[in-house]
């Protein structure tokens, strides 16, 4: 084993700053139901940004240090800084998931169990070159599966599952997914075909539209079409869809699609009512590609929801049961419904690299970046 770690961390400091550094710190000891994971690779997604950017400006972003050793420097706008006050001044390791070699076990049989096998885990820090996590927090690969198959194996996989799970649970048949050429739209594409359920894709350029016909979606509207709403609509009659996953978050697109779901389950109603359908319509905010304000313009009815979505509070409804099958078969489903595609493989340094991070930072379709730390 090496005999040194380094890690990548974030840090806002008092005087409206943020700096993105690679720290030399200790390999660590595992204890008792604990592993030591060579990471290998580690994705970089959305949810990462947030704790790599926080609220910083990034367009005032700068880099100093050495090749080895970059240092990236932003500015926080003022107003801002109120919303980050309690990670003022502490160093927060950034990477949620990742995926290598188990190298040290602790006591436990089920720490033991993993030793030398290729384990992805999730929990935080997983842009280093070793990381100690406990064994409930990695899963298994299975044999032949290598860590860049497997570094993606948590928060797009089990987010599309927990998504289809959603939907079973409070009783809707169909979904409605926005941003849905992303990895995660084409993994949620790949699960509704598999599991016979049918699926609304919302893009907005004609070549995800036909990414995903490719791909086998039978429904796909593009949100930057004259013919949008009715496109959207006349999906909705078709599937039934009443359940919608919104990565975009600002903006209007959860009130149009309130209002398409609105005008679908309605269309048979043969007597006026003021409040509406009682067919209850709901939109799940899971991201921010739209920092802007939601806007919802009051057209659907008084039977609708929009709230967040976020994983672990969605697997802590869904029960442990639910979770352990859904682990389950992402391990065995990693290859091929679940699959990740990377466009950019860079090292931790090359990770705090200008050019990277305007790549990276976009969040754009088609532009996915994993973390080869060992590199």
């Amino acid at each position: 084993m090496s005999d040194t770690n380094i890690e990548l961390i974030s840090t806002i400091s008092e005087d409206n700053k943020l700096e993105l550094a690679l720290r030399e710190i200790e390999i660590p000891q595992p204890g008792e139901n604990q592993v030591v994971i060579r990471i290998e690779a580690a994705p970089i997604n959305p949810s990462d940004l947030g704790v790599m950017f926080s609220v910083a400006d990034m367009t005032t972003a700068r880099q100093s240090g050495s090749a080895d050793r970059p240092v990236i420097s932003a500015d926080v706008p003022p107003k801002f800084m109120g919303a980050v006050k309690k990670r003022v001044g502490k160093s927060i390791p950034v990477g949620n998931e990742g995926a290598g070699t188990v190298v040290a076990a602790g006591s436990s049989a089920a720490a033991q169990s993993l030793m030398g096998k290729t384990v992805a885990f999730i929990g935080g820090g997983s842009y280093r070159k070793y990381v100690c996590a406990n064994v409930q927090s990695c899963l298994e690969l299975e044999p032949g599966t290598t860590a860049v198959e497997g570094a993606s194996s948590f928060v797009n996989p089990l987010t599309a599952l927990a998504m289809v799970e959603t939907m079973r649970a409070e009783g809707h048949k169909a979904i409605v997914h926005a941003a849905a050429a992303s990895n995660l739209g084409q993994m949620l594409n790949r699960i509704c075909i598999a599991d016979g359920i049918d699926l609304v894709n919302i893009v907005r350029k004609p070549e995800q539209e036909a990414l995903l016909r490719e791909q086998g979606a039978k429904y796909v509207v593009n949100s930057s079409s004259d013919s949008f709403m009715a496109d959207l609509t006349q999906a909705l009659i078709d599937t039934g869809a009443t359940i919608a996953f919104d990565p975009i978050g600002g903006g209007r697109l959860a009130s149009d699609i309130l209002t398409c779901m609105e005008a679908a389950v309605s269309r048979d109603m043969t007597e006026y009512n003021v409040y509406g359908s009682d067919i209850y319509k709901q939109v799940y905010i899971y991201g921010g590609l739209d920092r802007g304000p939601i806007t919802l313009n009051r057209t659907f009815g008084f039977a609708w929801g929009v709230n967040g979505f976020l994983l672990f509070n969605a697997l802590g409804k869904l029960g442990q049961h639910t979770a352990a099958a859904m682990r389950k078969r992402v391990a065995a489903e990693i290859k091929t419904t679940f699959a990740s595609h990377y466009t950019h493989e860079v090292s931790l340094s090359g990770a705090l690299q200008l050019d990277a991070i305007s790549v990276y930072g976009k969040q754009a379709t088609g532009e996915k970046f994993l973390i080869k730390p060992q590199s």
